[in-house]
């Protein structure tokens, strides 16, 4: 298998970044975007379709906003499956719907091609310096031999299973990001009403029980107005939100913790804050509290 000329599908806000990531490494990216440009990998060969990228390359990656937008590539009209060939493979990167996970990789099996559904975490800046961890399902063996790419991109890989496993395991973490998140967000807007100290009260969260990843690398910076923008929108973490309690339904688990996470990103969605980084959501809520602020 030739790991040295890639394709890549999706080349927007993580992709663009990941695929700087591989030209970076002397490697040769064929792209597609809708857009026809990335804002972040000068250098990408861009082509017509997505067939076209599955036609010059062994391993295809896939970047893409949900599951709706993976079939499109794989199933649609010039998608992947027009021109899949026998041994070659496809790394889904994206936040997927496990199911429909399962039946791209059936479908792609009959024409001899492996799906890798590989969820990332760490958001834009860690696709950019190459510490994304990854979560992977698929064949183990078809997994090591592109681990030279995915090494690239990742700082840790981690072997979830089956087809479909990488794509669950994605969709639980992200559950708990938003939650801690949105939690976070909470009692950080309580913490300024109540006339704390901000970087105090943090400072006591993250010594105490109440530490969490929002707690320890977001709102040390968004309390003096850096939001982290580039990462993982309202409009997206509300999508993740609801991918999870559908999956969580299929698999006859309950969800009782999803009703006050899911409402805080839709209250940020209808406030105005849908296309901004999901960290705004502390804004909506400081929207509804009195007008307030993290910040001076």
């Amino acid at each position: 298998m030739d790991l040295q000329t890639v394709g890549f599908v999706g080349l927007g806000n993580m992709g663009g970044r990941m695929a700087a990531r591989l030209l970076a490494s002397s490697r040769r990216v064929v792209g597609f975007d809708t857009s026809g440009v990335s804002p972040h990998a000068d250098g990408v060969e861009f082509v017509a379709s997505p067939a076209e990228v599955a036609g010059q390359v062994d391993l295809v990656l896939l970047s893409l906003p949900d599951s709706g937008a993976v079939e499109k590539v794989v199933l649609g009209a010039a998608g992947l499956l027009s021109a899949a060939r026998e041994g070659q493979v496809v790394v889904d990167l994206s936040t997927a719907a496990p199911n429909s996970t399962v039946r791209l990789s059936a479908a792609l099996a009959e024409q001899g091609v492996t799906l890798i559904d590989a969820g990332v975490s760490g958001g834009a800046s860690a696709a950019q310096q190459g510490t994304l961890s990854i979560m992977a399902g698929g064949p183990a063996e078809t997994l090591a031999t592109i681990a030279p790419v995915l090494d690239v991109l990742s700082s840790r890989i981690f072997h979830m299973g089956t087809t479909g496993s990488g794509h669950t395991a994605k969709v639980l973490n992200n559950f708990l990001n938003g939650i801690s998140l949105a939690a976070t967000a909470e009692v950080m807007v309580a913490a300024r009403k109540a006339g704390l100290d901000l970087e105090v009260f943090l400072d006591v969260v993250n010594s105490s029980s109440g530490v969490n990843f929002a707690s320890l690398n977001r709102f040390p910076k968004i309390i003096h107005g850096d939001y982290l923008e580039g990462g993982l929108s309202s409009r997206l973490m509300m999508k993740d939100l609801l991918l999870y309690v559908d999956h969580v339904r299929e698999l006859g688990v309950l969800s009782l913790n999803a009703a006050g996470c899911v409402a805080s990103f839709g209250l940020a969605n209808q406030l105005g804050y849908a296309d901004q980084i999901s960290n705004r959501v502390v804004d909506a809520l400081g929207d509804l509290s009195g007008g307030i602020r993290l910040q001076d």
